[in-house]
């Protein structure tokens, strides 16, 4: 392996040296010469450049008291800055908590709180409001403008901390799109594993170039997709932020090998108009989720992208189902990454088994020893709740098939009871979505009124691509036909903007929350 790539790092396939301070040490030492970063419209880094800029970071760190056992939050935005800090803490052994950069009020003062860190750093654009929100709750906390750090020197090699693979290195939150988000706790090994995963299913080598356009406030951005670059050598070209509209031109500007995206961007770009440089790049594989059929089609047919793999995981699970190399997702979610987990589908309320081909909840574990997150920082009832009989609960409804592909139905508590039938907002949402001009969907319950076991009605949000007027009628008998009379949506509602997290994600409890708007139109033959 390591004679077919002589950027591989060495110890890949020994479990004992996925240590991400180790890694990119290593790395660095090995191929200083090697560019491994090209930030778009910015500058680009050698492995040198990226260890000499992270001694840097790492000596501010230091000037700050901040040190091995310690936590840094950090809430910056350009990748510039973000990335030398995540590397300068793995080298000091301090605790690196990644903060979404949309947050504000309550919810950011909630992971603020649980961070428990003595120092945040921030983007200039976010400083006052976060200086201010700190203050009127009388925290300790120093909030530190990231352009007036400016370094003193560099640490030597010999103070970089090695540490283990089960030290807790990172804390991610969860995008909270329902309750508060919960901060998870990743040690070394289940930080590294997601970079793992990419190389050996995807097959990265130094000859490919990946295209990050994800937040590296979360693990695909900064585990899946950069950390696995700098384990393989791939030159990692990143975007601080996704454009729909430049995608094409920067896959193509950077003869881009490889991307990551998830489900909103996919609808995104695929919403773009056709161009005659739609099929003119270097794009071989994409991963994606999740991944609907239809995107996948017009990336394969469209785009002429040969390999586009649906993804399944979470920040707490790691990446545990993967779609095959020359095999089409066909609406599923993948099949098991069995050298390092065991995913089942139980019972949500017995966590018994149940057979091929029944929904019930997807569950996870590890086999590899720190492959997963510690727990939920300051939320140790969280974490009982979630891991129970020796299984993580995903909280997801799913079905095995026999030929041992997964599919995605639903949130549990995304599910819709209407009249005795279980509804999947999901089915929804992709009979809506198969409509030309509509570009994204969400379903969702809302109470029924009257009638006994009439427990939800469904509505259903629509974002469309032009201004035509929208006959409602036409357009429920075009969903119709993909969907089962229980299904149909009693409310459709037309938007020009879903609220969502800054990874895309509909925020479905709004929604809920705004219940029946006057906007909103409604199925008489209900």
């Amino acid at each position: 392996m390591n004679k077919v790539n002589p950027f591989l790092y060495q110890n890949i396939e020994n479990s004992n040296h996925w240590i991400i301070s180790e890694i990119i040490l290593n790395q660095c030492k090995q191929h200083p010469n090697n560019k491994i970063i090209q930030f778009v419209d910015g500058p680009e880094w050698s492995f040198d450049d990226l260890k000499n800029i992270a001694f840097e970071k790492a000596k501010t760190l230091r000037d700050l008291s901040i040190n091995q056992g310690d936590t840094v939050t950090v809430m910056v935005d350009d990748p510039v800055d973000f990335i030398p800090y995540w590397v300068a803490s793995s080298f000091l052994g301090v605790m690196f908590v990644a903060l979404n950069t949309a947050l504000k009020g309550s919810v950011l003062l909630h992971q603020i709180r649980l961070a428990n860190s003595n120092v945040i750093i921030v983007s200039d654009v976010y400083y006052e409001d976060v200086a201010q929100l700190v203050q009127e709750n009388k925290s300790k906390i120093k909030v530190l403008n990231c352009s007036k750090l400016k370094s003193t020197g560099m640490i030597l090699e010999k103070d970089v901390y090695h540490g283990k693979i089960s030290d807790e290195v990172c804390t991610m939150f969860t995008s909270g799109t329902s309750g508060p988000s919960k901060g998870v706790l990743m040690p070394n090994a289940h930080c590294v594993l997601f970079a793992v995963g990419t190389i050996e299913n995807y097959k990265l080598n130094h000859e490919h170039v990946f295209y990050i356009s994800l937040p590296l406030f979360h693990a695909n951005g900064l585990f899946m997709q950069l950390l696995a670059c700098i384990m393989v050598g791939s030159k990692a070209i990143i975007k601080s932020r996704f454009s729909a509209s430049n995608w094409l031109s920067d896959i193509r500007k950077y003869n881009v090998t490889h991307t990551n995206m998830l489900g909103a961007i996919a609808a995104f770009i695929t919403a773009q108009p056709p161009s005659e440089n739609d099929k003119d790049h270097d794009l071989i594989l994409i991963g994606s989720a999740p991944l609907p059929s239809e995107p996948e089609r017009v990336f394969r047919d469209r785009f002429g992208v040969k390999d586009v793999l649906p993804l399944y995981g979470m920040t707490e699970v790691n990446i545990p189902l993967y779609g095959l190399i020359n095999e089409k997702g066909e609406g599923k979610c993948g099949k098991l990454y069995h050298k390092y987990f065991e995913v089942e589908i139980r019972d949500p309320e017995t966590d018994a088994p149940i057979k091929d081909g029944e929904v019930g909840e997807i569950v996870v574990r590890p086999k590899q020893p720190f492959g997963f997150m510690s727990g939920y920082m300051g939320m140790p009832e969280k974490t009982i709740e979630t891991w129970r009989n020796f299984w993580f609960h995903t909280g997801d409804a799913g079905i095995k098939d026999s030929s041992g592909s997964f599919t995605f139905v639903d949130r549990i508590k995304d599910c819709i009871r209407r009249r005795g039938e279980n509804i999947s907002s999901y089915e929804v949402e992709q009979a809506f979505l198969e409509i030309p001009n509509i570009t994204e969907a969400a379903a969702y319950a809302i109470p029924a009124k009257g009638g006994e076991g009439m427990e939800d009605e469904v509505m259903v949000a629509l974002m469309k691509n032009d201004n035509t007027s929208i006959d409602y009628n036409d357009l429920l008998n075009q969903a119709k036909k993909n969907l089962a009379t229980f299904a149909i949506p009693k409310y459709i509602r037309i938007m020009k903007d879903f609220p969502k997290t800054q990874t895309g994600k509909i925020k479905k409890n709004k929604l809920r929350e705004d219940g029946v708007t006057v906007d909103a139109w409604q199925n008489k033959n209900i």
